[in-house]
């Protein structure tokens, strides 16, 4: 087979590493890809938002599945397109992919179902939102509906706090039309935890789960980014709490969405927080995560292209997909000056070191080639990815190659998985 993984981050080098591998793909290709995906994959200057020209591409190079990575061309309709044009894919189409691309569709579906989630009201008029935070206090939550990069999300401790974050969105237009419409929840309190699943429309095949760490700083301290570090699995969801979230949030998700004739096909990601009163969801995503992604392919012993190709088809009812009992844990590495204003330019060294151990990889997020120099070229640069037979090992091992990078532009947290590991 022909496969095209569309995208460019740590998230899409993982899956182009674990698909590369199956004895299916005769030929492997990534739009637009990096450095790191340049050595595994041949790389198309083709941008995930340019939706006529990956498929032109797809006829040129006569592509038999596209793998579709971020959330982005998901929600506006990239797998439509591609099917319309008789390109098969992998990913919700854009009605399904609502679930991430409208975070009050999100609330109003677990209103509806009973699904176990924050209580929440829906603002387009900033003094009514006021007026609401107000009336509940704070710590609240405010969110922009739409998709902001992950940044659309203020936890604010005080009631001024939010009243800034309402005036950002809907006064200021700081997300433009993504931050037209907010919604405004109960600030819930637990551990979080990341929960994913394979969907062909009807069936759900969990998958693992993980947890990340969000926050910039050590102790989860600074701004929150697209996620600093992850591992899995994690002691915090067990078989007994898996089984609860797959018939209380998952299942009744998968059953509305193909009643309300948005049948899901593709990776659901329910982000949990994991309360005193059981599980509830805090978010979907409608792809992996990353950098969650890069310690699941770590732990994925399966051939992981024919489980993508019977969710597309519907046929996931067939699929056992097997796992390392090991723990995988990555340390994300991001340029100075992330999460506000990332330096970008600065030469990268030691990788060839720091992959030296079997049981490493460095998958890259932001690289870029400049000559035989390698280039920070984004904000999450690296994500240095370990395998060990617990999380203290694994976490050992991926520090142990983080510190073998030369790379004085750039810093990662210390502590990921540093709580659970002792």
């Amino acid at each position: 087979m022909r496969v095209l993984i569309v995208g460019s981050g740590g998230r899409e080098h993982a899956l182009v590493w674990a698909i590369a591998a199956s004895p299916l793909v005769d030929r492997i290709y990534c739009a637009p890809g990096n450095a790191g995906i340049a050595e595994e994959a041949e790389c198309v200057q083709v941008a995930a938002s340019d939706t006529p020209g990956i498929i032109a591409f797809c006829r040129r190079a006569a592509i038999d599945f596209v793998v579709v990575g971020p959330e982005a061309p998901l929600v506006a309709g990239l797998v439509d397109a591609l099917e319309q044009a008789g390109i098969a894919a992998f990913g919700p189409n854009a009605a399904a992919a609502a679930l991430e691309g409208s975070k009050a569709f999100m609330k109003d579906l677990c209103d509806r179902e009973g699904i176990p989630t924050a209580s929440y009201r829906r603002f387009r008029d900033a003094t009514a939102a006021k007026a609401y935070i107000a009336e509940q206090g704070a710590p609240i939550v405010v969110k922009a509906d739409g998709l902001a990069a992950g940044k659309g999300v203020f936890v604010a401790a005080s009631v001024a706090e939010a009243h800034r974050a309402v005036d950002a969105m809907l006064g200021e237009g700081r997300f433009g039309s993504a931050g037209a419409e907010i919604v405004v929840e109960e600030c819930l309190t637990g551990e979080e935890a990341s929960f994913f699943v394979l969907v062909d429309g009807v069936t759900a095949l969990p998958l693992a789960a993980a947890q990340d760490h969000k926050r910039v700083g050590d102790g989860d301290t600074g701004l929150n980014t697209g996620g600093m570090g992850a591992y899995s699995p994690t002691p915090a969801v067990t078989p007994a709490l898996e089984g609860t979230v797959m018939e209380r949030i998952v299942l009744p998700t998968v059953r509305a969405m193909a009643r309300d004739g948005r049948p899901f096909k593709g990776v659901l990601y329910a982000g949990l927080m994991l309360t005193d009163t059981g599980p509830k969801l805090l978010e979907y995503n409608v792809r992996f995560g990353d950098p969650e992604c890069q310690p699941l392919m770590m732990r994925l012993r399966s051939d992981l292209l024919p489980a993508l190709i019977a969710a597309r088809d519907g046929i996931l009812k067939d699929i056992d997909l097997r796992w390392h009992d090991d723990t995988a844990l990555c340390v994300v590495m991001a340029a100075n000056g992330y999460p506000d204003d990332p330096q970008r330019g600065s030469e990268i060294r030691g990788l060839a070191d720091a992959a030296a151990d079997p049981e490493v990889n460095v998958f890259h997020a932001g690289t870029k080639r400049d000559g035989d120099r390698l280039i920070a070229d984004g904000g999450r640069v690296l994500g240095v990815t370990a395998l060990g037979r617990d999380l203290a090992a694994a976490r050992a091992r991926a520090y142990a190659a983080v510190d073998r990078i030369d790379w004085p532009a750039g810093f990662c947290r210390r502590d990921i998985g540093l709580r659970r590991s002792r």
